[in-house]
């Protein structure tokens, strides 16, 4: 690891203390991010239980989280391209803190809802300051690499998210675990505070260096940016298929159509996680290795595709869906590449703007295509309360088509090779 931390730091740069505490604060608020995302899944039963109220009800209040964060890219990246993503970041906690308050005294629905999109605002800066810091500490050819290591650490939060909270939820609670959580969130914000800097050591302060953006203006430089729409294309639906698969689908396909009860089907769901996990360490590097993003973004997703298309065309054998399933997982991570691939677009001045843009853009898909398929299964009939293999044959089909859809306008785009210098800032005013 150490080898590895030195082989992406630039010559003369930051040491590897600085580097490691850099990447040791983004994973804490990643993983927050992601513990906060997924929270209500393990405890749902005991939300319903608690606070009355109807699935409906429950998903319209996990719902509010994801509004937050789209509600909130856009003054988050001026945010981070005006006074930095450290203060944003430390100021975002406050909400993160907040909102797990609310969230431990909700007493109805509304309150949950009020929560959890208070929460949501909090989350909302923590994976693109990544995006934003690591390309400002680390050598261009080394955003995808970095990257990947941001993104496998915060798989940590979902399994927090899991076994660990629904042992703490039955032993203390799910109020007193979030009063913890809020705790443990106003920590992280305080210590991002002290410790990150915005610019790594002896590099001049961005906004001495560059006339400010106004807001509207900012977004219509990113969305004008030549092809940048192309790659955004593949970004709206490459998490999105797989987590829609993660998430809503393979739970009730293994139930469904396997027979799988709910700790067999746990145990696959935790082992989709771990190869996605794995997938992302693997691919991230590969830029660099081939001197390429784009073909190693197209690559992997056709592998991802061809996936989709294999469980939409094909009655499988448990032992053959697992292994797509598995396949799908480690394919499906190449979201880091992508961000690398996105940030070149860029200089540094509209970096904060770039990164919340494109976020926009999955945060969309992400929304659309589980609200999409959720209307495929009643075309079907139901036979005790399950689905049939057609049903979700359909589902991964629709997902296949998204994917390819996105893919074959990402294919029109412009590679921008590791080793290739970026778009220049503006010269600062006389």
């Amino acid at each position: 690891m150490n080898d590895a931390i030195s082989s992406v730091r630039p010559a003369g740069g930051p040491g590897r203390r600085e580097v490691v505490a850099l990447l040791a604060m983004l994973a804490a608020t990643t993983i927050l991010s992601q513990f906060f995302r997924s929270s209500n899944s393990v405890i749902g039963p005991e939300l319903i239980r608690d606070l009355s109220l109807s699935p409906e009800g429950l998903g319209f209040a996990n719902g509010s989280f994801f509004a937050a964060l789209m509600l909130a890219q856009i003054p988050v990246g001026v945010a981070f391209d005006r006074v930095g993503p450290r203060i944003t970041v430390a100021i975002l906690s406050v909400l993160m803190t907040i909102g797990a308050l609310l969230h431990a005294t909700a007493a109805s629905g509304a309150g949950l809802a009020l929560a959890r999109f208070v929460v949501g605002l909090g989350c909302a800066g923590s994976f693109m300051a990544g995006v934003v810091l690591i390309s400002r500490w680390h050598p261009r050819q080394s955003w995808s690499t970095v990257l990947s290591w941001l993104f496998a650490l915060s798989q940590v939060g979902l399994l927090l998210a899991g076994l660990p909270l629904a042992v703490a939820a039955e032993t203390v609670g799910w109020r007193v675990t979030f009063v913890g959580m809020g705790a443990v969130a106003a920590l992280v914000g305080l210590m991002f505070f002290l410790i990150v800097r915005d610019t790594p050591p002896g590099a001049a302060p961005l906004a001495s260096s560059v006339a400010p953006v106004g807001a509207l203006e900012g977004l219509r430089l990113v969305l004008s940016t030549p092809g940048l729409l192309r790659v955004f294309a593949l970004f709206a639906v490459a998490y999105a298929a797989f987590a829609t698969v993660l998430v809503l689908w393979a739970g009730p396909y293994l139930h469904d159509v396997h027979d799988l009860g709910p700790v067999e089907r746990g145990y696959v769901l935790l082992a989709m996680g771990v190869c996605q996990t794995a997938g992302g360490l693997l691919v991230g590097p590969l830029d660099r290795i081939f001197n390429t993003r784009k073909w190693v973004v197209v690559a992997t997703a056709s592998v991802a595709l061809a996936m989709l298309v294999l469980l939409a065309t094909v009655e499988l054998s448990f032992t053959g869906a697992l292994v797509t399933l598995m396949v799908l997982s480690a394919a499906s991570a190449y979201t880091a590449v992508l961000l690398a691939h996105i940030r070149s677009h860029f200089p540094d001045h509209l970096a904060g703007r770039g990164a919340t843009t494109g976020n926009m853009a999955q945060l969309a898909g992400a929304t659309l295509l589980p609200m999409l398929t959720g209307f495929i299964p009643p075309l079907f009939p139901v036979t005790d309360h399950e689905y049939s293999l057609l049903a979700y044959q359909w589902i991964f089909a629709a997902l296949a088509l998204a994917l390819a859809m996105g893919l074959a306008v990402y294919l029109t785009s412009q590679d921008v090779k590791p080793d290739a210098h970026g778009p220049a800032d503006p010269p600062a005013p006389a």
